[in-house]
């Protein structure tokens, strides 16, 4: 296993981050200890969860994913400095968390102490902030128009954000967190949280994580080039495309207990005659390679320059072994080569 600094922090994280968002709906405690041995038998010391998962959210699962993991650690103590334990703050808009509240101030006190008591632990080493209090490009909103930047009041939203490095700070300062991150945000985001930091001597956002991909790859190369810039760790979310990536839906195919077999918030926008075209040429080039779709994409996103550890997650250990392993064989340069010329092909399909 490979490792990276995560951005400022100078914590060394694996190369690939096990993510937990299906633990407690589509896997089980027992599903979720076998990963979380296996992954750390590979050398992976990055996990990664959030308040709101399982996913899709609901009232019912809330909170499931962080104690499943709690679970795990009060009968693996012992490997909880081994780890690095990242999980996140839901923003407004869900009803079911603190009444569809946005983040502020009190809300990030009040969720650092109940992920704290569901994961069984006294500190999270990378506390991020799930997504913006403004509407963002992510989740197929990076289309021209589909959002209004100039709707918003950009000096309220540096108040709420110094509110909530404000709150943050106390976390730290109480041995509460470690480090701070973002998720689903953008440049501006990032630079605002900087300045903002900087000014007021608070805690620096050290990693953002967002969704990338060979069908989605929206933040190369400007936001990606920022996180160099400014020493921010980038962490691709959804590197197989919400599982487009490993062929599993092509032709209308849901199999059983899959991802899109669940009610998606967002709809099944990845679902597009592009990104169908796109994933089949994938799949044939890496038969050529001799490697599953999956594996391509995964060996591809770990070789983007400025990427700092992809989380990757998987619903069984046939597929959490099929993907650990597509990180220990590097694509050559005339196979990467062979990749873009897809990829130019189809830039953004959906």
């Amino acid at each position: 296993m490979q490792y990276s600094k995560l951005g400022r922090s100078g914590l060394n994280v694996s190369r690939v981050c096990l993510g937990t968002m299906t633990w407690g709906r589509q896997n089980n405690q027992q599903d979720a200890d076998q990963q979380l041995d296996y992954a750390l038998s590979q050398g992976i010391n990055f996990i990664d969860t959030a308040e709101m998962y399982a996913v899709p959210p609901d009232k019912d699962t809330y909170g499931t994913t962080e104690r499943i993991i709690g679970n795990w650690l009060s009968r693996h103590s012992e490997k909880r400095q081994q780890i690095v334990l990242a999980t996140k703050i839901a923003g407004g808009g869900l009803a079911h968390i603190r009444n569809g509240a946005e983040i502020s101030g009190e809300t990030v006190l009040q969720a650092v102490d109940a992920s704290l008591k569901r994961l069984q632990t006294d500190y999270i080493d990378l506390y991020q902030l799930h997504w913006p209090q403004r509407t963002s490009p992510h989740f197929g909103k990076q289309w021209p128009n589909r959002i209004r930047f100039t709707d918003v009041d950009t000096q309220a939203h540096s108040n709420q954000m110094l509110e909530i490095l404000q709150a943050l700070d106390d976390c730290v300062k109480a041995g509460k967190i470690r480090y701070c991150g973002l998720s689903d945000d953008t440049t501006w985001g990032m630079a605002e949280y900087l300045r903002l930091s900087e000014k007021h001597g608070l805690p620096e956002m050290v990693s953002i994580q967002n969704e990338f991909s060979l069908l989605h790859t929206k933040d190369w190369p400007y936001l990606i080039e920022h996180c160099v810039r400014s020493d921010m760790a980038y962490l691709p979310w959804s590197p197989l495309g919400g599982g487009m990536l490993s062929g599993k839906y092509l032709e209308g195919q849901r199999p059983q207990g899959s991802r899109w077999t669940l009610l998606q918030r967002n709809g099944l926008f990845r679902d597009t005659q592009a990104a169908q075209a796109a994933v089949r040429e994938y799949m044939s080039l890496a038969g050529d390679f001799g490697l599953t779709a999956a594996q391509l994409a995964l060996a591809w996103c770990d070789q983007v320059d400025g990427v700092t550890s992809t989380i990757i997650g998987a619903t069984s250990m046939g597929q959490l072994e099929e993907d650990i392993a597509a990180f220990k064989r590097p694509l050559t340069g005339e196979q990467l080569d062979a990749v873009g010329q897809i990829m130019h092909r189809y830039p953004m399909p959906f």
